[in-house]
């Protein structure tokens, strides 16, 4: 139930989410460095999270890690953050302090002290979705957020349709051909076309200044 509420909840904020329930899945997932943040509960059924994140660490895993558990022991707290956990949330928590974490691990993760991203002339606001380009804001329906996020991570930097399709989609979503044009075009409409770049055959970017 938890499981299914956090999706949900990640969802509307315009996070892709893939969920994985059992230790053998979990630790493939901790192989893969192409995520953002990973939520480790502690009490997987058939495994301990505290040696999943142990051995991750060991193999050099980077991403970022939030403990989500309910041991709220001291002793547990301190073990978790010494084996490489960036941060540690004990149940029962309200989402939005959950979604506060995370941007604050991301930001950190992009070495930056602000909340908003900012790109030429956009600026984009993590926590409340706004866009700002050359003056003109408007609050972003979740995909389409979460399609700006993923550009202006880094800008200048060139999206294809297959990776931004990863960024914002989870797995066994299914996702129409022209899923990523409809969501451009729809931005692009609420603003201008120069709010996001066409590069030819190779994708989408918003370009630096």
């Amino acid at each position: 139930m938890l499981g299914d509420a956090l999706v949900a909840a990640l969802n509307r904020e315009g996070v892709a989410v893939d969920w994985v329930r059992r230790g053998a899945d979990a630790e493939e997932a901790l192989r893969d460095d192409s995520y953002a943040v990973v939520l480790l509960d502690l009490g997987l059924p058939d495994a301990d999270g505290m040696d999943l994140l142990r051995l991750a660490r060991q193999r050099g895993f980077g991403t970022p890690v939030l403990v989500v558990t309910a041991r709220d022991a001291i002793d547990d707290r301190v073990a978790g953050l010494d084996i490489g956990a960036d941060d540690y949330l004990v149940k029962p928590f309200e989402t939005r302090e959950l979604l506060a974490r995370i941007r604050a691990l991301l930001r950190r993760r992009e070495g930056r002290a602000s909340l908003s991203l900012t790109a030429g002339a956009c600026q984009l606001d993590p926590e409340t979705h706004e866009l700002t380009h050359n003056g003109r804001t408007l609050a972003l329906p979740a995909r389409e957020f979460a399609l700006m996020y993923a550009l202006m991570e880094r800008p200048g930097r060139i999206l294809s349709r297959t990776r931004i399709e990863e960024r914002i989609y989870g797995w066994g979503e299914e996702v129409e051909s022209n899923a990523v044009d409809v969501l451009i075009h729809s931005i692009r409409r609420k603003f201008t076309k120069d709010v996001i770049l066409n590069v030819r055959g190779a994708g989408w970017m918003v370009p630096k200044s």
